[in-house]
């Protein structure tokens, strides 16, 4: 399967190894699920806690693909041919796709009750307000709208951060 490109340039120059990093954290907690639980792993409340937060995750992810339409990539730099969208969930915060993919590790490490993999999960949020950093570098070079932007809406939190 092809993936989307950014245009001219290396894999590399786009952020491959961000990607890499974040296929390699997602992978540790899909994996690290089990051991050790957390205290009182596989209650009735902690799965469905669990399965609320991941199925609201897959959602933001899915809604959040859609809205990017042509313009996702699965690197951080913005394609050539890419334009900023403010609207549908980046109305409400700038990157809801990480914001799902953090809520779906979530979901998962409390479904499972992995308190190593709730670990590698809190490590994900904070790795992915690294990359949004960095991303934001690249939109704010490629769009002139983006600070504007970036001062109206919150980065990874609704409404707080």
């Amino acid at each position: 399967m092809n993936m989307p490109r950014n245009g001219s340039g290396s894999d590399q120059d786009k952020g491959a190894v961000w990607v890499a990093v974040q296929i390699v954290l997602l992978l540790l907690i899909l994996f690290s699920a089990g051991q050790p639980a957390l205290p009182g792993a596989g209650g009735r409340i902690e799965v469905i806690m669990g399965l609320l937060i991941g199925a609201a995750g897959l959602g933001i992810v899915v809604l959040s693909t859609t809205n990017l339409g042509s313009n996702l990539s699965i690197f951080p730099r913005p394609r050539d041919d890419a334009s900023l969208i403010q609207t549908g969930l980046y109305g409400i915060v700038r990157h809801p796709i990480y914001l799902g993919v953090i809520l779906s590790a979530l979901g998962w490490s409390l479904l499972r009750g992995s308190l190593i993999a709730l670990v590698i999960t809190i490590g994900l949020f904070f790795f992915f307000d690294r990359k949004a950093h960095r991303e934001e570098v690249w939109l704010m070079e490629k769009f002139p709208d983006y600070a504007s932007y970036r001062g109206r809406v919150h980065k990874l939190i609704p409404w707080l951060y």
